[in-house]
């Protein structure tokens, strides 16, 4: 053993150093460079912490090492001689505090190379690298093999996602990945798949959605699916960079993965308790559980974000789901059904199997066992779940009747149906509305409301060519006057025009509110057809989506246009009871448009205001045109053309101005002639107590104002309220207070 330097080598190691160094072949080693940094073994008298790990290439005015026992005879390459021709020169590899070499045995102290020959096998991946990637570090044994597998991974699921955005072909995609043939992996295919998508179109978006769903658990496990969520939520902060938008749309990929249950919803609680609260990963999550998962018919929304089920219609979905429930009564292959039902890649809207093998059960009795062992067969596979199973046997609640019309023993059938599902466990009964085995009577001959819808949806659909009211009032007239059932047949025509308005443009829709407000039903027949169009909003969702946001303001635009009163909201909503029905929904959001700020003006030109051509009105252009009829009307006009003018301006939330403007001035010039005009407009129903209390409030706050005109004019607002109680405009519980003035009842000189 030597010692040179403080350091001590082995003869062992010394005698093969210099075997080799005499053997070597110049022409089969590759030149090497080698450091003569001051952390140089070589150089022990100088101990820089900052260059340890550095390499330097040596050059002009390098400093040399000093001589040393090991340092190779004169005429063999030398260390710091980067001259032309050198045949050997070390090699100097970065070592990890994880290396477990021995430190000492000749070749692993503290600062040295290691062995000639050490080939590096046991290399682990270094945090501190600046090229340390965290993605390529694995739990394998061979961390170089395992960085090389991944390398190769990559750019083949670079190629195969590339060329899927190409063909979409699917089934290709799915081959492809299943011959890389490393499925640990899989992770950042999923990874990869929505990051690029991210960065491209609607229609690539809604591409790898629908290969996701296809390669869930065939081939791609759900570990893997949900580990590549994992990391895309991580990757957020650096996919931001390059995609501004990656809050919203990785937010939509996230709800899109829940709705089509390839990831469970409690990813997003885990992933939000494992980021940074300062992380765009935080802020992906909340947005795709407030924004999106929380929104009201959630599903069919986000199944349709990018374009909808690609090529896919409600149409298209029913006719493929009629024609495997008949292949499959005729074969009776229940795999074979199951997988149909699953390439559907339609879960939220499996209530239709439900409800169309219902159907088909009690249309043919010799195949109802077979129709049930398959809803039995779905449900415990988990294919269709508790809710849309509960769902389908609601909507035949619901349709029992027009059954009855062809199937004369429906409702026992329907009866025996359920009491089975429930026995075999895989129906909830008492989830379900109570199903009455008498028929409820009706009023209302089925035929004559055929007729009727059939009538009525054609003279809308004229209407919104036209926009000729009176012939519409005419044709109710002349179908109505006829019926014993006229509050029905309102109710009808009301849901046809706001269903048909719904699916139409923001012209429509505007046209069906003048309408609605023109044709004077009674309130009660209007409650009845948004009741009507509540219950069917299931439906409607599937052609619109967001039919909670049309119905909600079609319901604030009739309380604005005073159709219905705030009253009947109350109404409405006592029929749908539960804080996740689509009536309490509905209302909510009704209720959030009228307590907005200016809500009446925003509400009626929620859609372009004015009717069904013209622009709406400003507010101040209204104030003009009712101080110049007010004016005319005072100078002796009609008070016919009077109320008239009033009519078209078209702003029935308005009319308080008409009350107060018209108050204001008979208490400013006595002029009787007022007070006859308001009585007539509350005659005919022009202006409702509603407007009229509003119209009396605003007077009385400006009662300090006027009063610097017209000293008494407190005196007679209070007799020109008894005279609106005593007349029937103002409720008699009407009263004010005005600060500084004590209430008091006044008489009329």
């Amino acid at each position: 053993m030597e010692f040179n330097d403080g350091r001590f080598v082995s003869k062992e190691h010394h005698e093969l150093v210099r075997s080799a160094t005499e053997s070597a072949d110049p022409l089969s080693v590759s030149p090497l460079q080698i450091s003569t940094s001051p952390k140089s073994p070589r150089s022990p008298k100088l101990k820089s912490p900052k260059a340890q790990g550095n390499h330097v290439s040596p050059g002009k005015g390098s400093p040399r090492s000093p001589r040393s026992p090991m340092s190779p005879s004169k005429g063999s390459p030398t260390k710091g001689s980067p001259s032309k021709g050198s045949p050997l020169k070390y090699d100097r590899h970065s070592h990890s505090p994880r290396d477990g070499r021995p430190k000492k045995g000749g070749s692993g102290g503290k600062g040295t190379w290691g062995g000639l020959f050490d080939t590096e096998d046991n290399h682990f991946l270094d945090p501190r690298d600046p090229n340390y990637d965290s993605t390529e570090e694995f739990e394998h044994p061979n961390a170089r093999k395992s960085t090389a597998d991944i390398y190769e991974y990559k750019k083949k699921a670079t190629v195969i996602v590339e060329e899927y955005f190409a063909t979409d072909d699917v089934v290709s995609t799915a081959n492809e990945l299943r011959e890389l043939g490393m499925p640990g992996y899989n992770y950042y295919f999923v990874k990869k798949l929505v990051s690029m998508a991210m960065d491209r179109h609607d229609k690539e978006k809604e591409m790898a959605a629908v290969l996701l769903s296809a390669l869930y658990a065939d081939v791609i496990d759900p570990p893997q699916v949900y580990r590549g969520f994992c990391k895309l939520v991580e990757s957020a902060d650096d996919l931001i960079v390059d995609i501004p938008d990656t809050v919203d749309v990785l937010a939509l990929f996230i709800a899109r993965a829940v709705v089509d249950d390839i990831l469970p919803p409690v990813f997003l609680k885990k992933q939000m308790a494992s980021l940074p609260n300062d992380s765009k990963g935080i802020e992906v999550l909340k947005r795709a559980e407030k924004g999106y998962l929380a929104a009201p018919l959630h599903a069919e929304i986000i199944e349709r974000r990018w374009g909808g089920s690609k090529n896919k219609t409600v149409e298209d979905v029913k006719a493929r789901i009629n024609n495997l429930l008949i292949e499959y009564v005729v074969s009776g292959e229940k795999k074979e059904a199951c997988r149909c039902i699953k390439d559907l890649q339609v879960p939220f809207y499996h209530h239709e199997i439900v409800k169309r093998a219902l159907t088909m059960a009690m249309e043919r009795c010799q195949a109802e066992g077979r129709l049930l062992d398959l809803l039995k067969e779905a449900a415990d596979e988990g294919l269709i779940n508790a809710s849309q199973v509960t769902k389908g046997f609601s909507r035949m609640i619901d349709t029992v009747d027009d059954l009855s019309l062809d199937i004369p023993n429906a409702r026992g059938i329907l009866q025996s149906l359920i009491s089975k599902a429930a026995s075999e466990g895989w129906l909830c009964a008492s989830s379900l509305k109570s199903l009455s085995m008498k028929p409820e009577k009706a009023s209302l001959e089925d035929s004559a409301a055929k007729i009727f819808k059939m009538k009525a949806q054609s003279t809308i659909q004229e209407y919104f060519l036209s926009g000729d009211i009176l012939e519409v009032s005419s044709c109710l007239e002349s179908e109505i006057s006829n019926s014993t059932s006229s509050d029905e047949l309102n109710a009808i025509f009301v849901k046809r025009l706001i269903t048909l308005a719904m699916d139409r443009k923001n012209r429509e829709k505007e046209m069906a509110s003048v309408l609605l407000s023109s044709l004077f039903f009674p309130a009660d027949d209007v409650v009845n057809g948004f009741v009507m169009l509540i219950e069917s909003a299931d439906d409607t969702a599937l052609d619109n989506p967001i039919v909670v946001e049309d119905l909600a303001m079609f319901l604030a635009r009739a309380v604005v246009d005073e159709v219905l009163a705030p009253q009947h909201l109350e109404e409405i909503g006592s029929q749908f009871l539960g804080q996740e029905s689509i009536g309490s929904k509905v209302l909510q959001m009704a209720k959030s448009l009228l307590k907005a700020r200016l809500s009446g003006e925003r509400i009626l030109r929620c859609w372009g205001g004015g009717g069904s051509s013209r622009p709406g009105w400003a507010v101040e252009d209204v104030k003009d045109k009712i101080g110049k009829l007010l004016e005319e009307y005072e100078s002796g006009g009609d008070v016919r053309e009077a109320c008239r003018c009033i009519k078209e301006l078209g702003m029935p939330f308005f009319h308080h101005e008409v009350v107060k403007k018209a108050l204001v001035n008979y208490i400013e010039k006595k002029n009787e002639r007022l007070w006859w005009l308001l009585k007539e407009c509350f005659g005919i129903g022009l202006i409702t107590m509603n407007q009229m209390t509003k119209g009396f409030g605003r007077v009385a706050e400006a009662l300090d104002d006027l009063a610097l005109d017209v000293p008494d004019a407190e005196k007679q607002f209070i007799c020109h309220v008894d005279r609106a109680k005593a007349a029937g405009w103002l409720d008699s519980s009407f009263s004010f207070t005005k600060q500084g003035h004590a209430k008091e009842n006044g008489t009329c000189h």
